[in-house]
């Protein structure tokens, strides 16, 4: 099963039908306990589960049977994500995390079909509680757009996401369900030949 995509824009929709993420400069990766083994799997389907122990470890108490999507970053002092010190892991001395946004398959049964606020409900209820740091959940961020990039900017991340909260999850597509904007480009030069990304 691969990710679902997103769609790259210079302008975010707007509207009470859209919710609103912040932008991970990380590795896209999907979490799979199935057969009562732990899997972190790249968005090209390269196994990331020895890389990234520490978040293999954690994702433990995933479920059975449950598959989740979400991303792979590492933390610099000030907490903000770093992809130079994710490509230098293990020998850069980051705080690695694993970010949560949604899940596939819960306990056998394919969710893929239900919203994506059906999903993220489901996520909170019975997944996220199973599992304690470094896994985290990514929030919706509930702010007018406006301030969101502003506040973005100001921090110095790399952008924001915007997903329909009526979108299906479709599995290796870019229907522009989601769509992705980067705010601060001062990295895009150095970020642009990695292929495993959201």
């Amino acid at each position: 099963m691969d990710p679902m995509l997103l769609l790259s824009t210079e302008k975010l929709p707007q509207g009470p039908d859209w919710l609103y993420e912040i932008k991970l400069d990380g590795y896209r990766a999907l979490a799979i306990n199935t057969g009562g083994r732990v899997q972190l799997r790249s968005r090209n389907d390269n196994d990331f589960s020895t890389r990234y122990a520490p978040i293999t470890a954690a994702l433990r108490g995933l479920p059975e049977e449950t598959v989740i999507d979400g991303e792979v970053v590492a933390l610099d002092e000030e907490g903000r994500p770093s992809f130079h010190l994710l490509q230098n892991f293990p020998t850069s001395r980051a705080h690695l995390a694993f970010f949560v946004f949604d899940v596939l398959i819960w306990q056998s049964r394919d969710v893929t079909g239900e919203t994506l606020e059906q999903r993220r409900r489901l996520l909170e209820k019975h997944v996220l509680m199973r599992l304690a740091e470094p896994i985290y959940y990514s929030p919706e961020l509930k702010a007018n757009l406006a301030d969101l990039v502003h506040s973005v900017r100001l921090q110095g991340l790399e952008g924001l996401v915007a997903k329909r909260r009526s979108s299906r999850y479709e599995s290796g597509r870019r229907s522009g369900a989601w769509h992705k904007m980067r705010v601060n480009r001062g990295q895009e030069a150095a970020n642009s030949s990695r292929s495993p990304t959201r």
